[in-house]
């Protein structure tokens, strides 16, 4: 059979090579992450439905507010216990907290959620790159190995909830450290009035919440069988040590009566630097690339 006819015949049989403006998507975890990433979703496709899914209603009225726009009915709210369809294309990013059995409820909704590979979508895993453990400022790529999960529960918990993923076709995207304006490690560190456990000088990858939903995004624009059972390493790729986060979100108006924590970590030990993240391969694979080029030029417009 000629390609040119076995693709005309895919695309009658209804298989997509990437989302479309038709397909459906659901988000499922619908908190910073997921509401931008339905936001950033729709905006993409202007004929696509999103569903969000949540475990309870007490935030449906906020999220609706944060997604925003007249999306002419295109966007749902519905909680875990309401789903009665399947979708082509899943995005699972609940944390791990709130799950006693994390793997087990990733599996359930590739399972009951999902239609499956065959159908031409894709499931997206939001994972952490927290998965690679402590480091001495080694370079880390999608196929460093990760950490042993004995040593650290939450590590142990990402390993099974990924190895769910990749088996039945999804693919994971390691995440870098989330932040916002006043969500990250820099908000606790500037306005809890406590002292910094680790030093001054231990690195950490960051990664703007509207970035990570785009990069969601770009996989869900992505072909299919190039990401599937393939792990990503999303950052902004400017990781910055401790003092730098801080030095970087004091540039903003509302840390401005803020001062530098105390660090009281000792950076001359190898074991806890931190490591660097190098996501080369996944910024091609996705055609992404962050908006925010690090944490400095993104404060820097609430100055």
């Amino acid at each position: 059979m000629k390609p040119f006819l076995f693709i005309f015949l895919l695309a009658n049989l209804g298989v997509a090579w990437a989302m479309t403006s038709s397909s459906n998507c659901a988000v499922f975890g619908v908190g910073v992450l997921g509401t931008s990433l339905c936001r950033q979703i729709l905006d993409a496709y202007p004929e696509a439905k999103v569903t969000g899914i949540t475990k309870t209603t007490n935030r449906h009225e906020e999220i609706l507010n944060h997604v925003g726009g007249t999306h002419n009915g295109r966007f749902h709210l519905c909680t875990s216990d309401q789903v009665n369809q399947r979708y082509e294309n899943v995005v699972f990013c609940a944390p791990p907290s709130g799950f006693e059995d994390y793997a087990g409820a990733v599996k359930d909704v590739i399972d009951n959620v999902w239609s499956g590979p065959e159908n031409g979508g894709v499931f997206i895993f939001t994972s952490s790159g927290g998965i690679y453990g402590a480091g001495n400022r080694q370079s880390i790529t999608e196929d460093s190995p990760v950490a042993d999960p004995k040593d650290n529960p939450r590590v142990a918990r990402l390993i099974g909830a990924e190895e769910v993923v990749r088996a039945a076709g999804g693919c994971c995207l390691r995440l870098a450290g989330l932040y916002n304006l006043q969500r990250g490690p820099h908000n606790f560190w500037l306005t809890s009035g406590k002292a910094v456990s680790g030093g001054p000088d231990g690195i950490i990858n960051m990664l703007h919440y509207d970035d990570a939903a785009g990069a969601c995004v770009a996989a869900l624009k992505a072909d299919p069988e190039k990401i599937r059972g393939k792990n990503f390493l999303i950052s902004d790729g400017h990781p910055l040590s401790r003092k730098q986060i801080c030095e970087a979100a004091l540039q903003a108006s509302v840390y401005q009566a803020c001062n530098l924590p105390e660090f009281l970590g000792n950076d001359d030990s190898l074991s806890n630097l931190g490591k660097v993240y190098d996501g080369t391969f996944s910024n091609q694979e996705l055609q992404w690339k962050p908006e925010y080029e690090s944490m400095f030029s993104y404060f820097r417009q609430y100055q």
